[in-house]
């Protein structure tokens, strides 16, 4: 009798589960906004953990890895953790600085082409000053300058201007400690989680195997180590590619003869970074600086990128990638295009992963029953 109750009772807590997310819809959603906000922090640092595990585990195996000195042990985390952090921070600002000093120079640039241009609209606007005050209403019926009503038109403009200037300075400052806020706490999560990583495993994996069956113990455990080498796997060849890129589009541009090819190169192998479209990104930035050495190369520019994303997105993407993550390159190309429809660019970088960690338990699933 008992187990007979069982069935309906889980129907109906479903059922009335289902009942209240559609009624109160609304509210859960800028309940879930609203959780999410809070924690992003949070979730940023867990993120950054993950990515720097992956080079500090790296550098684990190479810090005296024979060794059994107490000393070496103690002090094998701390130090591989701090070279993991430099060592990203040390890629971001040799980046930094191939690009900026030459994105500086190409707005100089720019500029200068510019100030001429500037200054005969200015001379313009002087010859018809006269007839501008006329419309404006400052000139009085005897041609004389209405000078009340300009000093009105001229305190109103400086207002209106403080105003806007000041609100876009609070805007700014918000923003800018906002975002320093949640750098500095994402930082500081993910320190710790890299520090006590293994505790914090082993506590999640005795919860786990405290409150579920063990039938769906193993499955999720097998789920989350398959989703975990393939995303690692996947973080290792998207940098792979990314360099791969860069090499190729800075090889293309000192063929052709381009301008600003070792930054441009460097920009678009860090912007590729993200699946795909990422390298469009940086050949925006790039065809921006060529312009202003000369508008035909940039154009040029545009078309050898296009030919060379075309190339990495369909042939050196599915095979770099794929292969490392062991999804055939169709399905990888399948999953950015996907992903990239649904979720934009997150979509992209999530999708690929979570392809190749279904295709894997799929395919080891199908074996085993056909076995």
């Amino acid at each position: 009798m008992k187990q007979e109750w069982k069935v309906p009772l889980r129907v109906g807590v479903v059922l009335f589960g289902l009942y209240l997310a559609i009624h109160y819809w609304e509210k859960l959603s800028a309940l879930a906004l609203m959780a999410v906000g809070a924690g992003f922090p949070l979730m940023l640092g867990a993120v950054i953990a993950y990515a720097v595990n992956i080079l500090m585990s790296i550098y684990e195996g190479w810090y005296f890895p024979k060794s059994h000195s107490r000393a070496v042990l103690k002090s094998r985390r701390p130090v591989c953790l701090l070279l993991a952090y430099a060592s990203l921070i040390g890629i971001v600002v040799l980046i930094i600085r191939m690009i900026l000093p030459e994105l500086v120079q190409s707005v100089t640039l720019l500029l200068q082409e510019l100030v001429p241009l500037l200054q005969k609209l200015s001379v313009k606007i002087n010859e018809n000053q006269g007839q501008l005050a006329a419309l404006s209403g400052l000139l009085a019926a005897d041609g004389t300058v209405n000078w009340q009503e300009l000093a009105i038109k001229i305190v109103n403009f400086l207002l209106a201007g403080l105003g806007d200037v000041m609100g876009s300075l609070v805007s700014l400052v918000s923003a800018t400690v906002s975002a320093a806020f949640t750098a500095i706490v994402s930082v500081i999560f993910s320190i710790y989680l890299l520090m006590g990583k293994e505790n914090l495993s082993r506590q999640c994996a005795l919860v786990l195997k405290t409150y579920l069956k063990p039938g769906w113990y193993s499955r999720l455990l097998y789920f989350l180590e398959t989703l975990h080498n393939c995303f690692r796997r996947f973080v290792v060849g998207q940098c792979t590619e990314a360099v791969i890129l860069g090499l190729l589009c800075m090889a293309g541009m000192l063929l052709f003869q381009f301008p600003y090819a070792s930054m441009v190169g460097a920009l678009i192998g860090f912007t590729a970074l993200i699946p795909v479209a990422g390298a469009y990104i940086g050949a925006g930035v790039g065809a921006f600086m060529i312009f202003t050495v000369s508008p035909i190369k940039a154009l040029l520019f545009l078309v050898f990128i296009s030919v060379l994303q075309q190339l990495e997105g369909n042939l050196i993407y599915p095979k770099v990638v794929g292969s490392s993550i062991g999804l055939p390159g169709i399905w990888v190309l399948a999953a950015v295009t996907i992903g990239g429809g649904v979720l934009g660019i997150g979509g992209m970088l999530l999708a690929v992963p979570l392809a190749a960690t279904f295709y894997q338990i799929l395919r080891s699933d199908v074996a085993k029953r056909n076995a």
